[in-house]
């Protein structure tokens, strides 16, 4: 028998905490985050305590935890897109199907409660948190960005009734070869002249985050939009990542693009890969963390693509061709592997298309599920 139970005392919190760290211990693909930053969520007071509602359950059978989800109401989002819809996020399950349906159920009551029509995700708080179930690529080494899951996640959340809603794609990119680095090179320096661009410069992370953060979070407020469950940044959640950026951010791996009066135009931003550090110590931040963690940043051998957006004025004149030879010159970097793209919507061909300059190899997908609340699921027939 499973008992759900709602997340409330400390008890609670270190076993919803802790539960996927014992999941995926040992396996080499999973990614923790944060541990502070998911406890802090946990508390009352939080990046989205301003525009959300949120819940969080654990499973439990004779005592032990044997799963753990989180239901949202994004209230900005569902005004935003003219939906009815709670999130789930943070499902992690052992492969057991009355456990999932216990937990789906919990979450589906929730919303239901506060009148919503449907359930999807998994979706986080905003689409700049992780976000899609992983659905190929299983062999694959997570970034600190994106939520690793076992296989047979699909098959549960399908099994209670949940359809595709919208998938990711993800890239892992090499250095091009000369002759289009060159060709490359020209297009951009064309566009660039053309319009009167030229890259942004700061001297460190400081002078760049006092020049450009705010235009930076306006440009991704403006390129990201109309993105797939998409919110726009509150003054919280600058500030939170703005000092996550402290941390990781290397202006040697940010590329901006601005106009004759400074205002940025273009970004692509991109952070040294810090998931092995996180791996070893579950997401904490211990002193010898914090050690691989500078090692990383100084010597990147993986580079994650973060965030890329071009102003829509400069969208389809080449502007954009000029972002991505950046992107270029920094795969060949000394040290720099490749480069990991993180979550694309299946459906950005401006993206997408980018892609063909590199040698690449599409390596992972995630997929966002969609259910009517109350709608039962259709038994599959025996094969």
């Amino acid at each position: 028998m499973v008992e759900i139970k709602e997340v409330k005392s400390r008890k609670d919190k270190r076993m919803f905490l802790n539960f996927p760290l014992k999941l995926y211990k040992g396996n080499d693909c999973y990614v923790p985050p944060l541990y502070g930053d998911e406890k802090k969520l946990l508390g009352k007071s939080h990046d989205y305590c301003d525009q959300v509602e949120a819940v969080y359950y654990l499973a439990l059978r004779e005592g032990k935890c044997v799963g753990r989800i989180s239901g949202i109401m994004q209230r900005v989002a569902n005004e935003k897109w003219q939906q009815k819809r709670v999130r789930f996020t943070r499902f992690d399950c052992i492969d057991d199907q009355e456990v999932a349906n216990a937990l789906f159920d919990a979450v589906e009551a929730w919303g239901k409660a506060r009148g919503m029509e449907e359930v999807v995700g998994p979706l986080n708080f905003s689409d700049m948190d992780r976000e899609g179930l992983l659905i190929h690529g299983f062999d694959q080494l997570s970034t600190f960005e994106t939520q690793y899951s076992y296989a047979y996640y699909q098959k549960l959340i399908e099994n209670y009734g949940f359809a595709k809603d919208v998938d990711w794609i993800e890239h892992k990119l090499s250095a091009p070869t000369k002759e289009t680095y060159e060709h490359m090179q020209k297009v951009s320096a064309a566009a660039l002249e053309r319009y009167g661009l030229h890259r942004g410069t700061a001297k460190n992370t400081r002078e760049f985050l006092k020049k450009y953060a705010d235009q930076f979070f306006d440009m991704v407020d403006v390129a990201y939009d109309k993105i797939y469950g998409s919110v726009p940044f509150t003054e919280r959640m600058k500030k939170s990542m703005i000092a996550n950026f402290k941390l990781i951010i290397n202006i040697k791996y940010v590329a901006v693009i601005v106009d004759e009066n400074d205002k940025v135009v273009s970004f692509g931003l991109c952070f040294p890969s810090i998931a092995r550090p996180l791996q070893k110590s579950g997401g904490h931040l211990y002193p010898l963390t914090l050690l691989r963690l500078l090692h990383a940043l100084k010597h990147p051998k993986i580079l994650d693509l973060a965030l890329i957006g071009v102003a829509p004025e400069y969208r389809l004149k080449g502007v954009s061709s000029a972002l991505f030879f950046e992107l270029m010159r920094l795969l060949n970097m000394k040290g720099v592997e490749y480069a990991e793209t993180n979550p694309t919507l299946e459906t950005n061909r401006n993206i997408l298309n980018q892609w063909k300059n590199f040698p690449s190899v599409e390596h992972k997908r995630r997929r966002c599920f969609v259910k009517p609340i109350g709608k039962k699921a259709t038994p599959k027939e025996e094969e």
